[in-house]
């Protein structure tokens, strides 16, 4: 039995329970963030940070619904008067507090398209998080075709540009999207640890990135 899940494009580990004791206390704890994971990805751009914390609340996009932005002032004016029979519970939701953690492992380029490799820490766990943080720090995941460059989603994370001082210009992010083609998003579950629901002992496990 599947005990969590991986986004469509995304690549990396899965943990699967063999027993259904297994499958309830690795549901507790992945509730209570005792799971640690990471993941790497290529970004547009080059981040001149080495490393850095995201720290922005997401909501759900009332203007690209089911999708989720980053929360502001100004979109949460937006919801005033709404009612649940208008938009549905889910986009009345309070803004949830949402923390990625990244690192930076190298600078590269893809077809002369400079792109940084990080990794990415979700202290949150929110849906989508990843993939609205990069964007709206102004290096959106390559290959985001949602979140990306003329995705379905609000561009950068629903902010007007991206936080980031280095953050890639619209002509960066559509020439990697150019060279990306058809191919799959470059995010990837890269490492997970936990312990071991019966027997206690620590477990940590790594899978190689395709990309």
């Amino acid at each position: 039995m599947v005990v969590h899940r991986l986004g469509m494009d995304t690549s990396g580990l899965v943990v699967f329970a063999r027993t259904n004791a297994a499958l309830h206390a690795m549901n507790t704890l992945f509730r209570t963030r005792k799971v640690t994971r990471t993941y790497e990805a290529l970004v547009c751009g080059s981040i001149t940070e080495d490393e850095g914390v995201i720290n922005m609340p997401l909501m759900r996009d009332y203007e690209f619904p089911p999708f989720m932005r980053v929360s502001t002032d100004e979109h949460q004016k937006a919801l005033i008067g709404l009612s649940i029979e208008d938009v549905g519970k889910k986009l009345l939701e309070r803004p949830k507090e949402s923390v990625t953690k990244f690192d930076v492992v190298g600078r590269e380029e893809m077809e002369g398209n400079a792109v940084t490799r990080v990794s990415l820490t979700s202290i949150s766990g929110r849906t989508h998080q990843l993939n609205v943080h990069c964007a709206a720090f102004g290096h959106p995941i390559v290959g985001d075709k949602v979140y990306g460059i003329n995705g379905e989603a609000a561009a950068n994370g629903g902010l007007e540009e991206g936080t980031s001082s280095a953050r890639a210009s619209a002509e960066l992010q559509a020439s990697i999207a150019a060279a990306a083609g058809d191919k799959s998003m470059c995010v990837h579950a890269k490492t997970i640890s936990f312990e071991h629901p019966v027997s206690g002992d620590k477990l940590s496990f790594e899978s190689g990135s395709p990309f």
